[in-house]
């Protein structure tokens, strides 16, 4: 059993100073994440506790004469609108200090692009991170990947143009994850019994670094220490944000997405290559 406490502080201090760049930001998050991945990780019949202090005038408790509070996040966040994925509270985060645009599949469509550029324009003073966040069985991208597999399945969309749109942006991922996946295991490995498994959790893990490099070109003008992109995946299971490429699966990490076309062919065959996304491709070995 654990206690998940939120308290509320008048005093002033409980906002921590922002950070003092993208790096300092992008570990913020990490250990933020890392310590609610652990909070359940405890022996039998013991009980622990994590206390989120918010600033009071952050929600407009506090006596601030009448005047609203002062917006002042440290990291946007475009992730996914599965209710599985709350993320401030993935990153323990508490109010006012993270900026979130959720949409299915987290892709990038214009009104996401617009809010997120709304932050980087006007909350400059503030921002230091943009995170793109998937998350592990994600739903829109198993209905891309469906429609990639099994091409008539894109008629089921086809008088949808709002599902229509967020399924062609991940469609690209769903390319990139199956080319990866042909070149480690060859053009056979549509073949194995864990295909469609491996080709949905890859292609999580490109949409969220193809949409991460697009928000990067997007804003480059904008970037530097002071404000980077990063992305990441959030795993319904462990709780941890990281990438299936990781070697040692309880690392918590946010990346930095390829700048190139040969990164993401490396980031692809990373993916392919590890340890889960075997383990997906031949489900019955020990």
């Amino acid at each position: 059993m654990f206690d998940l406490i939120y308290r509320f502080d008048t005093s002033g201090n409980a906002k921590m100073p922002d950070p003092a760049d993208a790096l300092e930001a992008r570990a913020r998050l990490e250990a933020g994440n890392r310590e609610f991945a652990t909070i359940t990780l405890l022996d039998e019949g013991t009980t622990n506790s994590r206390v989120v202090r918010l600033d009071a005038s952050a929600l407009g408790l506090a006596d601030r004469n009448g005047l609203p509070p002062i917006q002042r996040p440290f990291a946007a966040v475009l992730g996914c609108a599965d209710a599985r994925v709350p993320i401030e509270l993935i990153f323990g985060q508490a109010a006012n200090d993270l900026f979130v645009v959720r949409v299915a599949g987290n892709v990038l469509g214009a009104e996401c692009l617009g809010s997120l550029d709304y932050a980087v324009s006007n909350l400059g003073g503030s921002l230091k991170l943009i995170v793109v966040l998937g998350h592990t069985s994600c739903g829109a991208v198993a209905a891309a990947v469906e429609a990639f597999i099994h091409p008539h399945r894109y008629l089921d969309f086809a008088t949808s143009h709002p599902l229509r749109a967020i399924i062609e942006r991940i469609l690209v991922a769903v390319r990139a994850a199956h080319r990866a996946l042909e070149q480690i295991y060859t053009q056979d490995v549509e073949e194995l019994p864990g295909y469609r498994n491996a080709l949905h959790e890859t292609s999580i893990a490109m949409n969220a670094a193809i949409t991460a490099a697009t928000l990067k070109n997007e804003f480059r003008e904008s970037l530097g220490p002071h404000l980077d992109v990063a992305y990441g995946v959030y795993d319904l299971q462990t709780r941890r944000v990281g990438l299936q490429a990781n070697s040692e699966p309880d690392i918590v990490r946010l990346l930095l997405p390829p700048s190139i076309a040969e990164g993401f062919d490396r980031l692809g065959k990373s993916i392919a290559q590890s340890e889960s996304i075997r383990a997906m491709l031949h489900p019955t070995r020990s």
